[in-house]
């Protein structure tokens, strides 16, 4: 193991160095961190109200995981009360077994941007079951023609220069394009139109679930969510259970606090979605399946996250609205982007790839690179204190003798023990 577990480490520090020396990454990043902190002070300049809405947000989402059974229970018994479909589903083999059910060869799958379903490598698995699959979200959309992965938990193909775009564009599409963005987006536009009316299957994700509903809720800007949820006749959420509030107030809560932190004065789209299509405008006789889906399915993944929450300390990661704020103020991400993780990336990326992704041998490079110097906790909505958790887990690692070889030394003298 030791082995293996070094040539790992090898493997990640030389993909950061790469990325390090990229220079369409840093010119991409370099634009992107201005753009966003320029935004962001607009939105709080705009809503200065929103830190204390972020606090109150806090204690409900620290309540909302402590009670996730009974509130995964209830968003359940919504869900099939309002003539949908819901799973709470332990295993990702278990979610993409359920999925697997609702889709068929040939079908073409539609998806809005969606974190999670990384965690199942949906894409791949619905490939292996002869789906078409199609990205809609525009940087998913380059990622996915790129073959590449996301790099930005919010803003997938951020270390993309328009540069780079206007290339992969002109390759995929069949004629050229200039390194315009608006021209660029209407190119993503025009190309992805047809699909969302050839799909038979959309599939999001959530940026809350309120339970005495059922309700999802999406937060959008370019208007591709509304049309996977809205075009194809089978609707599929998947959503973590850190995902559930308690009510539809608590939903509103997190549309509004993320949006801001994320640097937006406010989203172009929020949908509500509660069940599939219906209509009782003929005798008051509720028909499913009027303009929208005939079928809503929810699918809400553990995958570890119950084990999470047990342990006070890595808990708060589970606080996570996604908005990618500590990514920006992070000292190594804007140097190397999403190379710094794997799905979930910086700090906090460490504790999700020990739960959710690959277990300790993979979260340990992650770990050790974070610089502990605290500015994700100072920009995070959820306060989130990833210097405490990479400490917690990085006396995990040693403990099992998951130490790089580059970091050892170092290690050993802090410790005052020799590591085997």
């Amino acid at each position: 193991m030791g082995e293996n577990f070094e040539r790992l480490v090898g493997d990640y520090l030389q993909a950061l160095w790469d990325a390090a020396m990229d220079d369409h990454i840093r010119l991409a990043l370099s634009r992107a961190v201005e753009s966003f902190r320029r935004n962001r002070a607009a939105a709080f300049k705009l809503y200065p109200w929103v830190e204390e809405k972020a606090e109150r947000l806090r204690e409900v989402k620290d309540y909302s995981l402590l009670h996730v059974d009974e509130l995964a229970r209830e968003v359940k018994d919504r869900v099939e009360d309002l003539h949908g479909n819901c799973i709470i589903a332990e295993t990702v083999e278990e979610a993409m077994e359920y999925i697997g059910d609702q889709v068929k060869p040939g079908d073409v799958v539609v998806k809005a941007k969606s974190i999670t379903s990384e965690e199942l490598h949906l894409n791949p698995r619905l490939e292996e079951l002869g789906c078409k699959v199609y990205e809609t979200d525009l940087g998913e959309f380059i990622i996915q023609n790129l073959g590449s992965r996301p790099m930005h938990i919010l803003s997938p193909a951020i270390h993309v220069s328009r540069e780079r775009v206007a290339e992969l564009f002109s390759k995929v599409m069949g004629r050229e394009f200039p390194p315009d963005i608006p021209t660029l987006a209407g190119a993503a536009r025009e190309f992805l139109r047809e699909k969302f009316l050839e799909a038979k299957v959309g599939i999001s994700g959530a940026n809350a679930i309120a339970a005495e509903t059922g309700t999802t809720f999406l937060i959008g800007n370019e208007g591709n969510t509304r049309l996977v949820t809205g075009l194809p006749e089978k609707h599929i959420v998947i959503a973590g259970l850190e995902k559930i509030v308690p009510t539809l107030q608590d939903g509103m809560l997190v549309v509004e606090v993320v949006s801001r932190y994320a640097n937006y004065k406010a989203p172009a789209y929020v949908s509500l979605i509660s069940g599939p299509s219906k209509t009782g405008d003929i005798e008051k006789q509720i028909v499913y399946g009027a303009h929208g889906p005939r079928e809503y399915h929810v699918v809400l993944l553990d995958n570890h996250r119950r084990e999470m929450i047990k342990d006070p300390v890595y808990r708060q990661a589970l606080r996570c609205l996604r908005c990618g704020a500590c990514l920006y103020e992070c000292t190594i991400y804007p140097l190397v982007a999403g190379y710094y993780g794997y799905l979930y990336m910086g700090g906090i990326g460490a504790v999700f790839t020990k739960y959710l992704i690959g277990g300790m041998e993979n979260a340990a490079p992650i770990a050790y690179t974070c610089t502990l110097c605290g500015r994700c906790k100072e920009y995070c909505p959820m306060k989130i204190d990833v210097p405490e958790m990479i400490l917690k887990l990085r006396s995990e690692l040693a403990e099992r003798g998951l130490v790089p070889e580059r970091v050892r030394g170092n290690v050993e003298e802090i410790t005052g023990r020799k590591l085997e």
